[in-house]
């Protein structure tokens, strides 16, 4: 917990608004985390990524407390994913965040978020999420009527080591469960967020590891040739070295110190309806990978555990290696951040 933040959870979605089959009772929320003065500051609204069948701590909090500690007073959003990856998301996830950006802004006063100073930042599937609504802003209509009289057009963009196109070099798993088995030509191009840029998106800073292991560093490549080509002000960083999922890549992150679970909240949800065989559309075979995953064996039963052994202990004290040069990527983001005039 960021121990000088005003903190809180909102739903973004009224009663009768959403109605995603799969989220077991899961409303899509914010956690905020705000100075405790009076004073109008930047903001940030923060995407965890999680090839869309979770949204990760790792890539909340701490980095909430990354913008935090900037001067900025931050949402973290959790939005709607399928651990099951059974029920194919479609645009939910694009109207979560939609709805995210429209609720902040008409809350502004409240939280003391300064008018056309709103950013937003995504990681891996939440980059493509994120990277979706620069693109696709204008294809979203809000049906609270308004809220759709505000913008959700962002200010600013931070797309970090982001999933960008449905083609060659796809994250597979993200699109999977986002469009399901099968989807059309149309999806895909619609999805493949290289093909979709243009001039009035917001500007972009997109970053990667080239040595990324599980999204291929062309995707980033990808959306910064085609925020070049469109005319939109850009910055792109491949740092040398470092594999997927880095987050700000802090000291607390290589401690293993990823901040509260509340992101965790519709898988939870998932997963018990899957125990329990009330998940939709779920099979046997996914069900089996799922209680595997999460409990250890197929019954979904919860055994205590043993004493662990010589190599687990050694696991355990395993010190992540650092990437000094791309830990640098916050304060390249906050530079450029100033030089679009999001901070001061």
């Amino acid at each position: 917990m960021i121990k000088s933040a005003v903190t809180n959870q909102e739903y973004i979605w009224q009663q009768g608004e959403y109605d995603y089959p799969a989220a077991y009772g899961f409303v899509p929320n914010i956690h905020t985390y705000l100075h405790e003065d009076e004073e109008e500051r930047p903001g940030m609204i923060v995407v965890p990524g999680g090839g869309y069948c979770m949204v990760v701590n790792v890539e909340g909090e701490p980095v909430a407390e990354t913008f935090y500690q900037m001067g900025m007073n931050v949402v973290v959003l959790t939005y709607t994913t399928d651990i099951t990856m059974s029920v194919p998301l479609m645009d939910q996830p694009l109207k979560d965040l939609s709805r995210a950006i429209r609720y902040v802004r008409a809350n502004e006063k409240r939280f003391r978020i300064e008018p056309n100073r709103l950013a937003i930042c995504g990681f891996s599937a939440g980059g493509h999420l994120c990277a979706t609504l620069c693109t696709h802003y204008g294809d979203v209509t809000d049906c609270d009527a308004s809220l759709n009289a505000i913008s959700n057009r962002p200010d600013g963009v931070i797309l970090s080591y982001p999933v960008i196109t449905a083609g060659e070099y796809t994250h597979i798993y993200s699109i999977r469960a986002l469009l399901g088995n099968e989807p059309s030509k149309e999806l895909l191009d619609y999805y493949s967020l290289e093909k979709q840029a243009h001039k009035e998106m917001p500007p972009c800073f997109i970053w990667q590891t080239v040595t990324d292991d599980l999204v291929p560093i062309e995707n980033s490549m990808l959306f910064a040739e085609a925020c070049r080509r469109s005319g939109v002000p850009y910055a792109y960083y491949a740092f040398p070295a470092g594999g997927h999922g880095l987050s700000v890549a802090s000291d607390r992150i290589r401690r293993g110190d990823f901040g509260e679970p509340y992101t965790f909240d519709q898988v939870n949800r998932a997963v018990e309806a899957a125990k329990n065989r009330t998940a939709i559309n779920v099979s046997e075979a996914r069900r089996r990978e799922l209680m595997l995953q999460f409990f250890g064996n197929e019954d979904g039963e919860r055994k205590e555990q043993a004493a662990p052994a010589k190599d687990e202990e050694k696991h355990a004290a395993y010190v992540p290696p650092r990437y000094e040069d791309a830990e640098q990527w916050p304060g390249l983001a906050k530079a450029w951040l100033c030089r679009i005039g999001i901070l001061r």
